[in-house]
């Protein structure tokens, strides 16, 4: 999963919003490139990651306090190169 809290900004960073239009996209660690499938968490599920969010970088909570809007959760699952 990633975050798309952009600092706490008040408009979501144009990443998210690129993905929001067309999922399918490639991530990148070193040399390998993994196909993956983008959906943003919501309700339950969302409230379950935020705390295992912060827990993992307590500036997330900082983050999500600066904006009115909800800090994405969006999940990364695994497709086909």
């Amino acid at each position: 999963m990633v975050i798309a809290s952009y600092g706490g900004r008040p408009a979501h960073p144009q990443w998210y919003k690129n993905l929001l239009v067309e999922p399918e996209a490639v991530v990148q660690i070193g040399a390998r490139k993994i196909a993956v499938t983008a959906r943003t968490a919501s309700g339950v599920e969302r409230a379950q990651l935020w705390g295992r969010v912060v827990s993992a970088y307590e500036g997330y909570a900082q983050y999500q306090s600066r904006t009115e809007r909800e800090i994405p959760i969006v999940i990364l699952e695994r497709g086909e190169m």
